[in-house]
């Protein structure tokens, strides 16, 4: 969820207008429309954010420009999107298969009170939940959800989706060398949260990262702390030596967590995983591991390398199959 659709509708009802949010709760096949895809029309007929651009977002916009000029709003309500050039109803004029659904949100200034916590939590850092539904939106802090996203429709009138704020996705980085650095470049326009460690200090490339949120020189041995359990946490294990990959490696293996992957030749990580075994580490612990780390695209430069991992992790957070 974006701030920046979220300080533009309080702009806008505060100084005495109207909005509509858009919001996609629901999408299928290769909509491009993402679950969380927002958009928000001021009365004004200015507007920010996508629900997936094209002609159906063309089309949207304008009926929420209409609707702002009637004087009494409709009630939250859904429309349903199907991108398939041949569907008989609810045809969005897109030709890409598979289709969304989309909260159809009017806003007032009665509803300014929330804007204003929703806004605080993002200020705060906090953890809650948007809500969207029939009867319009709600924002509660304090509560953690299991995932990001959570959709139920039981008809046209009885809805509801929720999405969980303050708990972005998570990178912990275990290597601050030309790699890490890499890495921290690509993840940071990619809104990841970004924790490098390094157990050398003076390292010239962990002073030349300005991307990463978090530095830290730390104890190859004594890491586990440092990474908590959650749907949002991704590890990357990109050392300088195999004997502190394997360290870092043996101590994060029984986390809950979304992604955990180590960088290293064929040869390495088989040498690294022969010496876990000897230790009692099961081969399904160890499946778990992406290793080698990437996407195979022959990546040799610290670019490539980054640009192949980021890709692998993006692909694990948004449920493809690699």
């Amino acid at each position: 969820m974006t701030q920046k659709i979220f300080s533009f509708i309080q702009s806008a009802l505060s100084e005495g207008r109207k909005a509509v949010l858009m919001s996609v709760i629901n999408r299928d096949g290769s909509s491009p429309g993402k679950q969380g895809f927002k958009l928000a029309v001021a009365s004004d007929d200015r507007f920010t954010g996508s629900i997936g651009g094209g002609v159906m977002e063309h089309r949207l916009v304008e009926q929420a420009k209409r609707i702002l000029k009637q004087d009494k709003l409709p009630l939250p309500h859904l429309i349903s999107q199907d991108h398939n050039p041949d569907a008989k109803e609810n045809r969005s004029g897109m030709i890409c298969s598979g289709g969304q659904t989309i909260a159809f949100v009017p806003l007032t200034a009665n509803e300014l009170h929330e804007v204003n916590r929703i806004l605080s939590g993002f200020k705060k850092e906090e953890k809650g939940i948007f809500k969207l539904s029939e009867k319009g939106m709600a924002y509660t802090p304090g509560t953690v959800m299991d995932r990001y996203y959570q959709s139920e429709v039981l008809s046209e009138n009885q809805w509801v989706y929720r999405e969980q704020t303050g708990m972005p996705p998570t990178v912990f980085i275990f290597g601050g060398g030309h790699v890490g650095l890499a890495l921290s470049k690509v993840f940071r326009p990619l809104e990841f949260k970004i924790h490098i460690f390094d157990n050398r200090t003076g390292l010239n490339t962990i002073e030349q990262n300005h991307d990463a949120h978090v530095k830290h020189i730390v104890d190859y041995r004594q890491v586990a702390s440092l990474v908590p359990e959650g749907f949002n946490v991704y590890a990357i294990v990109v050392t300088f030596a195999h004997k502190s990959d394997e360290q870092v490696l043996e101590q994060l293996l029984d986390k809950k967590i979304k992604y955990l992957g180590m960088m290293g030749s064929t040869k390495k990580i088989e040498t690294i995983f022969d010496h876990l075994k000897e230790k009692g580490v099961t081969e399904e612990e160890l499946s778990k591991v992406h290793a080698p780390i990437g996407i195979p695209i022959n990546s040799e430069t610290p670019a490539e390398i980054a640009i192949s991992i980021a890709a692998e992790v993006i692909a694990v957070k948004n449920g493809a199959k690699c």
